[in-house]
């Protein structure tokens, strides 16, 4: 089956494995390419600058990454998740007479949301989707993690500043995809390293530094093998503490990804007979990408123990579901977001322990409802028909919710970290919506008046407003950031903490293959690595598995 996306335009076909599927979950086959199924469901995943703000409940201060002037009420997520409020007294009757996401969109104007997404933390008030976590600052997107700065998507990891997409780090800084490890510095794809920097896919690796595809090494520099003292000496003219000399070592890292480094095809661990890029512990699946512990799921991407589903963004433990974003512990959901807990429903927002809803918006442990209104189950069965019948006269069912539906600006949504090129243009005409603000020029120190060695910031520093070069916005260096910084001998970072994150996770966002010889059997293969990069080593697994594994 072949069709032509209707927002970019590009013709795309579908496998027989995907129309099996889509008749598997009972969906309808979508008339966007995968790329621009999941632009719609990150839109719908603020990515926002902390702010401070109130509640519409009770005037409470609250921290959020939501849009300053939302088009809806935000409450503290403990006012939330409390009896002050009750989502049933929202309920609106369906209209045939009107487009159905009309009447959902207004639903959405009215019901509040919580102010973060998360639950358990404690001392994580700047902090979003944060879950059972302690003490961590300007993070998003964790678990089990304490003592975190500027993380993003990090699970079981303490005491470590700017790190994305990891796992069970302890002390590490400006880290990307690594694992299990300890005192790791400026790395990316590595696991069980210890008192390291600069490394690149090493394994059971310590005290190395600026090396790549090493196996159980130390004391290497730039893969050569010198004696613990050969080590320890030459070491002594590494100054990372010195912005200066710290540009150039990350100038030479970029130079060894480029020239020397092997590339795995994809990164992924224990996965069968998959594609895609950065699974784990996955079997059957096809075209994910960051994804986990799961088996017969078809284009999805971040998420982790699913199992036959089709079609999911950050999703959690979902079974039998399709087309949905931002879901966990579902099973038969479809056309929704933000929702937990959702069995056999449909097009829902932030809903919680739901059976057999459709259209509804903040609901908590109900069953049959329609825009947030309970029915009898007969009564259920047959307006959800009636609805479901209007909607495919006006082409809305089997679609996911319009850009208008959105909860922030696509320009601060997750979107825009795997889809940057998206233009305000594009987003605006299909009804989404853009922050025209977000260049907006503040007052404070330039970062190219930090000292230049760490030794020289002084305790004064964190009282200093600085304005990130790139965007042009504020942020500051925290006391015990710049404590972590003096203790690990690291320069001062010189853009926002967004920037940075941004560019961690650019090697984890690529969802497009290209086009690549294996380096060493010549054997044509698909590569997750944009030609610009001029990468020139990539190696098909078998040959990586022999050559480096």
């Amino acid at each position: 089956m072949n069709k032509n996306c209707e927002h970019c335009g590009n013709n795309f076909s579908f496998t027989e494995n995907e129309l099996s599927m889509y008749k598997k979950i009972d969906l309808v086959v979508p008339e966007l390419c995968v790329p621009c199924r999941w632009k719609q469901h990150f839109a719908f995943w603020p990515f926002g600058k902390f702010r401070t703000g109130n509640s519409d409940l009770s005037g409470e201060k609250l921290i959020t990454v939501l849009p300053e002037n939302p088009r809806y009420p935000i409450y503290t997520s403990k006012e939330w998740w409390s009896d002050a409020w009750d989502p049933t007294s929202y309920a609106r009757e369906s209209d045939s007479t009107r487009p159905f996401f009309d009447q959902l969109k207004e639903l959405q104007e009215k019901v509040p949301r919580p102010h973060q997404q998360g639950a358990q933390s404690v001392g994580c008030d700047w902090c979003d989707d944060a879950w059972e976590s302690k003490n961590c600052y300007l993070t998003r997107s964790i678990a089990r993690s304490e003592n975190l700065f500027y993380g993003y998507r990090a699970l079981e990891c303490k005491d470590s500043i700017d790190i994305s997409h990891v796992f069970t780090l302890d002390q590490c800084y400006d880290c990307g995809y690594c694992f299990s490890s300890y005192s790791l510095l400026f790395s990316r794809n590595c696991r069980e390293c210890i008192e390291s920097a600069f490394l690149f896919d090493c394994r059971n690796c310590q005290h190395c530094f600026m090396s790549w595809n090493l196996r159980g090494k130390s004391y290497c520099i730039e893969n050569v093998q010198y004696s613990k003292e050969e080590y320890e000496e030459k070491m002594k003219s590494v100054n990372l503490g010195s912005h200066t000399e710290l540009e150039k070592y990350k100038a030479r890292y970029t130079e060894i990804l480029k020239e020397n480094a092997v590339h795995r095809e994809n990164f992924n661990i224990k996965t069968y007979n998959s594609t895609g890029a950065y699974m784990s512990n996955c079997n059957n699946c096809t075209n994910v990408f960051c994804w986990e512990d799961s088996e017969n799921c078809t284009n999805c991407i971040r998420g982790l123990k699913s199992k036959d589903s089709i079609d999911l963004t950050g999703c959690w433990i979902m079974e039998l579901c399709g087309n949905n974003s931002c879901c966990t512990n579902a099973y038969a959901l479809k056309y929704s977001i933000w929702s937990d807990g959702a069995r056999y429903s449909e097009y829902c927002d932030q809903c919680l322990e739901i059976d057999y809803c459709f259209g509804c918006v903040g609901l908590r442990k109900k069953k049959y409802c329609i825009l947030n209104k309970e029915y009898t189950k007969e009564e259920y069965e047959a307006l959800k028909e009636k609805i479901i019948t209007d909607m495919k006269v006006r082409g809305e069912y089997g679609t996911f919710p319009p850009y208008s539906l959105g909860l922030c600006p696509y320009n601060f949504s997750t979107a825009a970290v795997y889809f940057p090129d998206v233009t305000q243009e594009y987003v605006e005409g299909l009804g989404g919506y853009w922050d025209k603000n977000e260049n907006k020029k503040i007052e404070g120190m330039p970062t190219s008046e930090l000292p230049d060695s760490i030794r020289d910031a002084t305790d004064s520093l964190v009282t200093q407003a600085l304005v990130c070069p790139v965007t042009g916005w504020r942020y500051n260096i925290a006391s015990d950031e710049l404590a972590f910084l003096k203790r690990k001998n690291v320069a001062l970072p010189r853009v926002h903490f967004d920037v940075r994150t941004k560019e961690r996770l650019a090697p984890m966002s690529q969802t497009k293959g290209e086009s690549y010889q294996c380096t060493f059997c010549s054997k044509d293969i698909v590569g997750y690595y944009p030609y610009d990069w001029g990468y020139k080593k990539i190696a098909c697994v078998d040959c990586y598995q022999r050559e480096i594994a």
